[in-house]
């Protein structure tokens, strides 16, 4: 038993992604599962939010408020973001893309255009990068993400139909109500429950493991969109490829962005940890939605990615002792 939870504590984002699939293969492929799975269907959909939102007050619990201010690496960041956008929607207004060539390249638009992961904060201190900094960051992400969905979605596509303001301000809703609400519930127990909030912190990595657990709920959804697809396997199989290149492409940019100064910790999970389900979410909302396919393949390349690094930071750990 000791030796299975080392295992899991080991590999946790492994374990989550593994147990995702399986459970909902299961569940979708066993007729006398059916009803369950239509049972338990919209209650993940409903608790999952609220999961995520006590993942981040666990990891806002953390955070010295004090501290958390825009760094220079930030701007560079989400420059660099607004140019690989600005990339993707010339190429596809100058080549005039329409069918299968438009919907990779809306899929690949969708896992540039999404902000940070909220999560990328947990992955980040689990690297031991700079846990403040990389919070700021996922605002200024989710900011820049809210301005440029509207202003570039009508353009890449003319079915697209939506104002700025209205998708400005549903978009900055969804962020207030999964980033400001953890952290002005974290900052009131940090700053007036002190008891509550002393046993938070003591929990080792309590916001990371929260995180494999819901990470294993992604996951099932994500197999049920690339199941469910409408599509040929080849083609699934190509926008599968395409967001592998992408996730890796995104992430060394970032890292190599962040040498410049001294953060390729949290530069590359500021660029490369994307906020997935927000991603598949708008191109449910504004595109078509078997783009969405192209983030939910961005989700389990990310987190391998996220498993290799703590692999690694654990071994240099180890090496250090």
């Amino acid at each position: 038993m000791r030796t299975i939870i080392t295992f899991l504590k080991n590999w946790t984002l492994p374990s989550a992604i593994v147990t995702g699939t399986v459970v909902y293969l299961i569940f979708a492929f066993t007729p006398a599962l059916g009803g369950a799975a239509r049972f338990f269907d919209p209650i993940f959909d409903t608790i999952f939010p609220f999961f995520m939102g006590m993942i981040l007050f666990t990891t806002f619990c953390k955070v010295d408020f004090r501290k958390m201010r825009p760094a220079a690496w930030h701007w560079w960041i989400t420059v660099l973001q607004v140019l690989l956008v600005a990339l993707v929607a010339g190429l596809i207004l100058s080549m005039n893309m329409e069918g299968n060539d438009l919907i990779l390249m809306e899929g690949i638009l969708t896992c540039i255009i999404a902000p940070g992961a909220a999560a990328a904060a947990v992955v980040t201190a689990k690297l031991g990068g700079d846990l403040e900094t990389m919070t700021t960051y996922t605002f200024i992400s989710n900011f820049a993400t809210a301005l440029l969905v509207p202003t570039v979605f009508p353009l890449i596509d003319r079915g697209v139909d939506i104002s700025f303001m209205q998708a400005f301000f549903t978009i900055l809703y969804k962020v207030c109500m999964v980033l400001l609400v953890p952290m002005a519930g974290a900052y009131v127990v940090k700053h007036y429950m002190h008891r509550l909030h002393a046993w938070i912190v003591s929990v080792e990595d309590l916001s990371f493991y929260m995180w494999g657990i819901s990470l294993t709920i992604v996951t099932g959804s994500t197999v049920k969109y690339i199941v469910h697809a409408g599509t040929t396997p080849g083609f699934v199989l190509t926008i599968a490829a395409i967001s592998l290149v992408l996730c890796l492409v995104q992430f060394a940019l970032g890292r190599y962005v962040g040498h410049f100064f001294h953060t390729t910790i949290e530069s590359g999970q500021g660029l490369g940890q994307k906020n997935t389900a927000f991603a598949v979410w708008i191109a449910y909302t504004y595109l078509n939605p078997l783009c969405s396919v192209g983030p939910g393949c961005y989700i389990l390349w990310q987190n391998a990615i996220n498993s290799l690094e703590i692999w690694h930071a654990r071994r240099q750990k180890e090496k250090a002792k």
